[in-house]
């Protein structure tokens, strides 16, 4: 679990997003920063159990957690920090062009997530080719009770409206292959974000997540 201060510290930030506010509250940043850590060691130890690649991958907690500093260079938002934290658990680490899991802790918006954001054109040319081969054993995962128990799908953002080149629009597999992303989430309340379950609530979603991701990472292979 979090502690109740990490949670206050990100509500406060976002009411008061400047870098003086941030300065005179360091202290309070990095008390939460090391919570966090703290629970993201559980999250790795506790994953390895259950996904191979992660047990063998050795994963540091600090190399899983973004920066909370935000980049401003292209955005009109220029509020210098993210007003989250948040963590990618991968074999290869956070910049790898594969799949993997997301936690995410946000007052008001926490959630657990997993599998492959906008995957480069090569990248979702090979995965819609596999999910068209092996459509069976896709569905079968997505049907399994672990995964169903925590996510209504995959997400739908920005999926095309008509087939992909290559592909028929009677294709039994066309409403998986006109995504751009494969990906699924579950909220996190922020009642449970400080209570002894949350490491379980958290496992739980991953524990659904893993087949899905050894089935976009093998698609790679």
């Amino acid at each position: 679990m979090l502690n109740p201060a990490t949670l206050h510290f990100l509500t406060d930030l976002k009411a008061n997003n400047n870098k003086p506010w941030f300065d005179a509250n360091r202290p309070f940043y990095e008390a939460a920063k090391a919570d966090f850590l703290n629970f993201i060691t559980k999250v790795i130890e506790e994953l390895g159990r259950f996904d191979p690649a992660i047990a063998e991958a050795n994963l540091q907690p600090k190399a899983c957690t973004f920066r909370i500093n935000r980049d401003v260079r292209f955005s009109a938002d220029k509020s210098p920090y993210k007003t989250n934290l948040a963590a990618w658990f991968h074999a290869g680490g956070k910049h790898t062009n594969s799949a993997g899991y997301y936690l995410h802790v946000q007052p008001g918006n926490s959630f657990v997530a997993g599998g492959l954001y906008m995957p480069e054109p090569k990248v979702l040319a090979a995965l819609r080719q596999e999910i068209d081969y092996n459509l069976p054993a896709f569905e079968a995962l997505l049907n399994h009770p672990d995964f169903k128990s925590h996510f209504t799908g995959l997400s739908r953002e920005d999926a095309l409206q008509r087939p992909p080149k290559g592909y028929g629009a009677d294709n039994p597999a066309i409403e998986y292959l006109k995504l751009k992303s494969f990906t699924a989430s579950h909220p996190l309340p922020d009642a449970v974000l400080t209570k002894s379950v949350l490491l379980g609530e958290v496992m739980g979603a991953f524990r659904g997540l893993q087949p899905l991701v050894q089935f976009l990472n093998g698609a790679l292979g």
